[in-house]
């Protein structure tokens, strides 16, 4: 007899019979866990593509749009000085920006290569356990 929805009534099954199914439950269900899986991550993948796509063109828009503004800039700039000097001061800034934005990272670098790396850490574990193990 089956259910509505087309699922056998096992309510008259042996335990044996039960139990020797069981196998083949666990396996359907890892089965279709996998597919499960499978089917999330193709669809995560393909979302995940499309965004990077659009920051791609953001991020190509925003790289041409900065010449855009900085060339507003010394044109704003040129009705008080001459346009040599409003894009050399525009010209300057930008260096100093640059050079802020250098030393910031060098700072980091710097801060990163102080840290201790796990995998020496463990090796110096693994010595100082030898060195107690030689004391014996």
């Amino acid at each position: 007899m089956t259910t509505p929805r087309g699922f056998r009534d096992r309510a008259d099954d042996s335990l044996f019979t039960l139990l020797g199914d069981i196998p083949e439950l666990v396996r359907n269900l890892v089965v279709a866990e996998i597919n499960a899986a499978k089917a999330w991550l193709s669809k995560t993948a393909k979302d995940a593509g499309i965004g990077a796509g659009w920051f791609v063109g953001a991020l190509f828009v925003l790289f041409w749009s900065l010449p855009v503004f900085f060339a507003f800039v010394i044109a704003g700039l040129s009705s008080w000085w001459p346009v040599w000097l409003s894009a050399l001061v525009v010209f300057g800034g930008m260096l100093v920006i640059v050079a802020v934005l250098a030393l910031l990272g060098i700072l980091r670098f710097r801060k990163l290569s102080k840290r201790t790396n796990p995998g020496s850490a463990v090796a110096e574990d693994i010595r100082i356990v030898k060195e107690a193990g030689d004391e014996r």
